[in-house]
């Protein structure tokens, strides 16, 4: 994310030749980036959730720390 906004800052500035226009695209930049993440991690948690409501398996009766045997 920080290697996109340097690029797109040097880019627009040397596009433009304006220090306020290539701040006013980073800002920009910077929002889709954060938007982008955030759809993706809610996409992400209704997919597991979706998945785990629909699924027909049987509850796993064994907790998670002792499927190895080992014990903390």
């Amino acid at each position: 994310m920080s290697v996109t906004t340097v690029v797109i800052a040097v880019w627009t500035y040397l596009a433009t030749g304006s220090f306020w226009e290539a701040l006013a695209w980073t800002v920009v930049t910077l929002l889709i980036l954060q938007v982008g993440y955030f759809m993706l991690v809610v996409r992400l948690i209704y997919k597991r959730a979706h998945h785990a409501a629909t699924s027909e398996d049987t509850v796993n009766v064994v907790p998670p720390l002792h499927r190895d045997g080992v014990w903390f």
